[in-house]
């Protein structure tokens, strides 16, 4: 079966501990893994399943890093990568050469390749394609978030990661960009925002609004349980406007499940 999905989004903080319990704590998740792996790029990361998808921090760990550049380019912590799965990653690997697409960190481990592709060359954040061998069922392995992710889902409180938004100061070129990349139409939702709908999630595109650049922005997610989680955030003092909580430097829309 052929797949392209949003599974993962990457944020990027100063500090990764006081980030990631702020998401555990005020959308009801938890830490399934840590990748000791990603050392080598003066990084320290968390991930926290999000039904079969998945939140990921990263800080840096030294100087010089390109996490760490993007923090001050930005003004601070926020979005920093989207993560799509897919069947095929040779076939998207051949495609980005086609429409001169630079591959800026190849991946591949014994049961997952990875290709994440050069942020002057996609616009808005960084975009990786990966796949994972014998990772078509959502409920199967997923190499990222370690052997046994499956035991962290907690669903009580956040079900399910429905969408990335991306803002632009020209949306629709943005949009129409990534349209090119990932091989799927622009479209139009309901409320008029432009958006790529993939297999399962979706990217949206809109205008820059908080002056702080092209970058990912927000992120949607299906909730069972709003009041709640408006209410630990208004405790741990992040930032809620009806049905919107800012968590590292993001802006999180809860969707009623």
């Amino acid at each position: 079966m052929a797949y392209l999905r949003l599974r993962q989004i990457c944020l990027v903080a100063r500090e990764l501990e006081p980030r990631a319990a702020e998401l555990a704590d005020i959308f009801g998740i938890a830490i399934c893994h840590r990748d000791g792996k990603v050392a080598k790029y003066g990084l320290v990361n968390a991930l926290l399943p999000v039904g079969a998808s998945f939140l990921e921090v990263v800080a840096p760990t030294r100087d010089g890093t390109a996490a760490g550049r993007y923090l001050a380019r930005r003004g601070g912590d926020g979005g920093y990568m989207v993560i799509l799965d897919c069947d095929d990653i040779e076939r998207r690997r051949r495609h980005i050469a086609t429409i001169g697409v630079r591959i800026a960190n190849p991946l591949r481990y014994e049961t997952y390749t990875g290709i994440q592709l050069h942020p002057r060359d996609t616009g808005g954040s960084m975009l990786e394609f990966n796949h994972t061998t014998g990772g078509a069922r959502l409920d199967g392995p997923y190499h990222p978030a370690g052997p046994d992710w499956q035991r962290a889902v907690r669903n009580d409180v956040t079900t399910e990661l429905l969408a990335a938004e991306l803002q632009s100061p020209d949306p629709a070129t943005l949009a129409a960009r990534w349209s090119e990349i990932v091989e799927r139409p622009v479209t139009r939702s309901a409320s008029g925002d432009v958006e790529i709908i993939l297999d399962r999630g979706a990217i949206r595109f809109v205008r820059d609004t908080d002056r702080r650049g092209e970058r990912l922005c927000g992120i949607d997610l299906l909730v069972k349980k709003r009041a709640r989680i408006l209410d630990v955030a208004k405790t741990r003092g992040g930032w809620v406007d009806q049905d919107i909580v800012s968590v590292c430097g993001v802006r999180f829309r809860l969707v009623a499940a």
